[in-house]
C-alpha cells in the first residue's frame, strides 16, 4: 500500500511539474560558476567523490537545490555563504550550465555484501533493487521518479542519478532515512522510500547507479 502511495506522489509531481518552467542561460552561467569549480569541476564533474556531479544533474532540480542552500533551508556547511551575493536568475543561470554539460560515469565497484555471494551478485541485487524496488518492505522502485537510465525527469525536478558517486547517493539516502535532508519539493517522496530501505540495500544500489548510463 505505501509503494503505491509512493508511486502515486510521483505521478502527481510529474503532471504538476508541467507547469511554465524559468529556464537559465547556460552561457551566461559559465562565468558564474567559477566559484563552484574547485569542488565540483568546471564542467560539473567533480574528481572528489565526497562532492557530487552537476554535469547533467537537471536544471529545474539544481535551481531548486541552489535557491534551498541560498535561503539557508538545505544547509551545506562547504557551501556557506557560497551563494550569499547570487541573484535569482544567478541561481538559474548556473543550473542551466551545469545541466548542459554531459557527465562521466563513475563506474560500479567490485563490493562485498553481507548474504551474497559475491561482486556480481551484489551489482545485480543492486539492479533489482534500483528496478524493482522491494514489494515485501514497500521499496517503491527508483525508476519510477528517475528513469530506466538513470537519466531522471527534468520537467518534474527528478535529478539525473546515472554515474553519480556511489558514495554520495549513499550519504543522501542515508540522510533521508533518518530524516536529516528535508528541503525541496520531493523530499517527502524520497524519505518514505529510503524509511524502510536497509544499509545492505542502500550500499547495493548506489553502487549500481553509480555505474548507470
Amino acid at each position: 500500500m505505501k509503494k503505491s502511495f509512493l508511486s502515486i506522489l510521483c505521478i502527481l509531481a510529474s503532471l504538476v511539474a508541467t507547469q511554465a518552467f524559468a529556464s537559465g542561460d547556460p552561457e551566461a552561467g559559465k562565468a558564474k560558476v567559477a566559484v563552484c569549480a574547485g569542488c565540483h569541476g568546471t564542467d560539473g564533474n567533480s574528481m572528489v567523490p565526497s562532492f557530487p556531479k552537476l554535469a547533467g544533474l537537471g536544471e529545474k532540480y539544481m535551481t531548486e537545490q541552489l535557491r534551498n542552500i541560498k535561503s539557508g533551508e538545505r544547509v551545506i556547511l562547504e557551501m556557506t555563504g557560497t551563494l550569499s551575493f547570487s541573484s535569482d536568475q544567478d541561481l538559474q543561470d548556473m543550473a542551466a550550465y551545469y545541466d548542459s554539460q554531459t557527465r562521466v560515469i563513475s563506474e560500479a565497484s567490485n563490493i562485498d555484501l553481507i548474504g551474497v555471494s559475491g561482486p556480481k551478485e551484489a551489482l545485480a541485487y543492486g539492479e533489482n533493487i534500483y528496478r524493482a524496488g522491494n514489494m515485501k518492505t514497500g521499496v517503491a522502485a527508483c525508476i519510477g521518479c528517475h528513469s530506466p537510465s538513470g537519466s531522471g525527469n527534468n520537467p518534474a525536478g527528478y535529478p539525473a542519478l546515472g554515474g553519480q558517486y556511489a558514495g554520495y547517493i549513499e550519504k543522501q539516502l542515508l540522510g533521508y532515512r533518518r530524516g536529516e535532508r528535508t528541503s525541496g519539493t520531493n523530499a517527502l517522496i524520497m524519505r518514505g522510500v529510503a524509511a524502510n530501505l536497509s544499509d545492505k540495500e542502500i550500499k547495493a544500489v548506489a553502487n549500481y547507479i553509480a555505474g548507470l548510463n
